[in-house]
């Protein structure tokens, strides 16, 4: 019998809801990961999360900082693994200059919002994005609510 897959969409490893609620998000690139054996193995089995990841810029490269992939027991038994460790993210120069050119400005992040495969690569999205006030967070929360109740209703009403 095969293991139960992972609930995300086909070709999406894991998404980070906590961007899309904490901050408003525009330009989304996508970037490549520079990852070790046992890593790509723990994320074919869903063992990665993106909660409480950040970007980190340092001497002109972009890092993913606190994504925890946590390390399979048969197949990091020969290394030292490092689940929590920082991650080189591959850009284009003119990305990476955009990147680091807006995150500099007052008000401006760089976020990963989800990480899935591409072929058999696994890429990272992530976006610039800006930070949600209280109210912000309370008015999508309505709509959200509001979306639900009104496919319910439509439901109903088309039976």
């Amino acid at each position: 019998m095969a293991a139960p897959k992972a609930k995300t969409s086909p070709g999406s490893i894991a998404r980070n809801k906590r961007a899309t609620f904490d901050y408003q998000l525009h330009d989304r690139f996508e970037a490549g990961l520079v990852l070790t054996g046992w890593e790509i193995k723990s994320i074919r089995e869903g063992k990665v999360q993106l909660g409480d990841t950040y970007i980190f810029f340092k001497n002109g490269e972009a890092e993913l900082v606190a994504c925890n992939i946590t390390p399979l027991k048969t197949a990091s038994t020969h290394v030292v693994a490092e689940p929590m460790r920082a991650r080189k993210l591959l850009l284009h120069k003119r990305e990476l200059a955009r990147l680091i050119s807006a995150t500099q400005q007052k008000g401006q992040t760089c976020v990963p919002v989800a990480m899935y495969w591409k072929g058999n690569k696994v890429k990272l999205e992530i976006a610039l994005a800006t930070g949600k006030k209280e109210f912000d967070k309370r008015a999508t929360m309505k709509d959200r609510d509001w979306n639900r109740d009104k496919s319910r209703i439509m439901k109903a009403h088309n039976k």
